[in-house]
């Protein structure tokens, strides 16, 4: 499917999605917790009900219901206490790296194999690093196609002991976390690279708030007691800053003010930090309790350290296109890891707009460049479409996206609310 964006201004307000993080999480230690655990308003999208199919799988029953009145949606979650059902077919994750790795931790608590699979895009993404650290504690792994990759079989149980591990995904090391207060070992775990800390900080939270007892230092090691219990939870999902990142970044390519509902600067996203890079290079925010404001004013090139924050990288290149001078996106190597090659595919779409970028390998530089109308391909990855989307706000024709439809892959709303606060005019 393709859609056509026109140029326009941004204005009024946006109720933003809840976190993708928190609610995959939130479901994966809900199904392994003991008795029944409600989510309170979680994302519903794609990656979302995938999540929701692999706890299934696993033996948790959720049930979602909704409010005639409040329209609020909750999820019920009945856990297993830990004791994982054997599926009668395959996990598909479909596009969700995120279950794809945190689950397939919780699956090597059993005795029975149990295959995972995915779309050609998770067949894709390295699952080797976190495979090699589940074997060191237990795990056995078969693959059916290429090493290291999905499809894969992953068979318990899980005993404890050591792994060193690189991460350079965050999702290898919450894995891990989540996992081990449940296996019957002691777990130590050395990890000698990690990037996107801020996703890992969001697991401990959650692991604090289910009382979880741990050692470690700092990011880098942790001893992890094993026989410990999920229990039963309720939780309201707080809003998702990555879905936000591109509603801030519209507001401060057109120069336009725009208000954000259902966000929480005190939560442990990364990608809160957002705002203050658009601050830092010209915008103005008012931070208030559950809604953050955004002005656009005109902006300069600056440089640009996403190692913590990677799904950033695609909407800040966007942004970078109508920043004054040169813009260095940096320190990012894993955008390369992610649904796509995020650094080679907005390079080569952005171009197809006019934008001067250049390919680094761990990142972008951009010289400011008002774009042109075109036609580009979101490469069926939802943070790529959605950052053409908002790029195409201040181009000097229309741009129609390619492969539009996997934005509900995360925000299936995105075009939805874009349409409705968009004012179609010339931003400037």
């Amino acid at each position: 499917m393709e859609r056509t964006v026109f140029p326009a201004r941004v204005q009024g307000e946006v109720l933003i999605p809840a976190s993708k993080s928190h609610t995959i999480r939130g479901l994966l230690i809900a199904s392994m917790a003991e008795g029944e655990s409600l989510l309170i308003n979680p994302l519903d999208s794609e990656d979302a009900r995938s999540c929701i199919a692999a706890c299934q799988h696993l033996g948790a029953y959720i049930e979602e219901e909704t409010d005639v009145l409040s329209g609020t949606r909750t999820l019920k979650v009945r856990g297993t206490g830990g004791n994982i059902l054997y599926p009668s077919q395959p996990i598909d994750v479909g596009n969700s790296g995120t279950t794809l790795y945190l689950a397939c931790g919780l699956a090597a608590l059993g005795y029975a194999p149990i295959q995972f699979t995915g779309d050609a895009q998770i067949q894709s993404r390295p699952a080797r690093n976190l495979l090699r650290a589940l074997e060191d504690l237990g795990a056995r792994v078969t693959y059916q196609g290429k090493e290291g990759f999905a499809p894969f079989t992953i068979q318990g149980p899980l005993r404890g002991g050591k792994t060193r591990i690189e991460c350079p995904t965050s999702q290898y090391l919450s894995s891990l976390l989540i996992t081990a207060p449940l296996i019957e070992g002691e777990t130590e775990i050395e990890v000698p690279l990690l990037y996107e800390r801020p996703y890992v900080e969001m697991t401990l939270r959650w692991l604090e708030e289910q009382g979880i007892q741990l050692e470690r230092n700092g990011l880098e090691w942790f001893r992890i007691p094993g026989r410990q219990r999920f229990h039963r939870f309720q939780k309201q999902i707080p809003g998702d800053f990555s879905s936000a990142t591109f509603f801030f970044c519209a507001a401060a390519i057109t120069r336009s003010t725009l208000t954000l509902l259902g966000l929480d600067m005190g939560d442990s996203q990364g990608d809160k930090e957002v705002v203050h890079i658009l601050e830092q290079m010209g915008c103005s925010a008012r931070i208030e309790i559950d809604r953050i404001t955004l002005t656009g004013h005109p902006l300069k090139g600056i440089e640009i350290d996403l190692n913590a924050m990677p799904d950033a990288l695609p909407a800040l290149a966007a942004t970078a296109c109508y920043a004054e001078g040169t813009t260095r996106i940096v320190n990012v190597p894993q955008a390369r890891l992610k649904e796509t090659d995020r650094i080679a595919v907005m390079a080569q779409e952005l171009s197809k707009l006019g934008a001067r970028v250049k390919e680094l390998p761990d990142g972008l530089e951009i010289h400011g460049l008002p774009l042109q109308g075109g036609r580009v391909n979101g490469h069926g990855d939802h943070r790529v479409v959605m950052s053409l989307a908002i790029a195409a706000l201040a181009a000097e024709g229309p741009v129609t996206i390619e492969t539009a439809e996997a934005a509900s892959v995360t925000f299936p709303t995105f075009f939805e609310l874009l349409e409705r606060i968009s004012v179609p005019e010339s931003p400037f």
